[in-house]
């Protein structure tokens, strides 16, 4: 069974290549780039990855360009900042070769500035990964995307190893461009939005986070984590909110 692994890129030059290194196992790698300024391609084109560049049009639609790209009955999709660890790899080729299931989802154990994040609603995390080409796609939101598979959906065991922010400043920079992503889908669903739903928004997603989901247990990042929620569901509705009234 052919399996290709496929994933998009801007400015990943810090990641990519530990990234490619652990899909070593694939038939093929794709990395679909939207206008790197590193030398995210160069590294990319150096581990051996096909390099298709692409104009940016959204996680949901960009992830399914790179999808029509792939050749193999089987589709591993992964970001840039992901790994697939040896044993979920040995995993993933015996599943294929005698598959019961159309996809499968995969848990992500995920860091956040250093520390391994095993409560605030990121650990089990299973996502939806490994799936035949021909049985699924991924959904044109902006932001947030998700596959969706017309087949049965099975579980592995293994899991991804996620390093999705390292730097305070990171974690910024995520907030920003995924709050106003968000801003223009809340924007364009014509929701009744108001000045007073992101802070009440923005308030509910940190005690979820820190409370409900056991944030308090991961420690100060925790707490961090939980503030970082808090300000991107915020700022989206605010921002959401500012785009409504300049239409206004």
């Amino acid at each position: 069974m052919k399996l290709s692994a496929i994933i998009i890129t801007r400015d990943e030059a810090a990641n990519i290549a530990a990234c490619l290194a652990s899909l070593a196992f694939c038939d093929e790698r794709i990395v679909v780039d939207s206008g790197s300024t590193d030398d995210t391609i160069a590294v990319a084109t150096a581990s051996g990855a096909k390099v298709v560049r692409h104009e940016w049009a959204g996680f949901g639609p960009q992830k399914n360009f790179a999808l029509k790209l792939a050749q193999g009955e089987w589709v591993l999709s992964l970001d840039a900042d992901e790994r697939v660890p040896a044993a979920l790899a040995a995993e993933i080729m015996t599943t294929i070769a005698s598959a019961r299931a159309d996809g499968y989802e995969i848990s992500r154990l995920s860091t956040f500035l250093g520390r391994t994040m095993r409560h605030s609603g990121w650990y089990p995390d299973y996502v939806l990964r490994l799936f035949r080409r021909e049985r699924a796609s991924f959904t044109d939101d902006l932001v947030h995307e998700r596959v969706v598979c017309t087949g049965s959906v099975g579980r592995l065991a293994g899991t991804i190893e996620h390093h999705p922010v390292m730097r305070l400043e990171d974690a910024i920079h995520r907030l920003d461009a995924y709050s106003s992503a968000g801003a223009r889908m809340l924007a364009a669903s014509d929701r009744r939005i108001s000045f007073a739903t992101g802070i009440t928004h923005g308030i509910w997603s940190f005690l979820r986070a820190y409370v409900w989901r056991l944030g308090f247990l991961d420690g100060r990042e925790g707490f961090l984590l939980a503030v970082a929620n808090a300000e991107g569901t915020y700022y989206r509705y605010m921002k959401a909110w500012l785009a409504s009234r300049r239409r206004e």
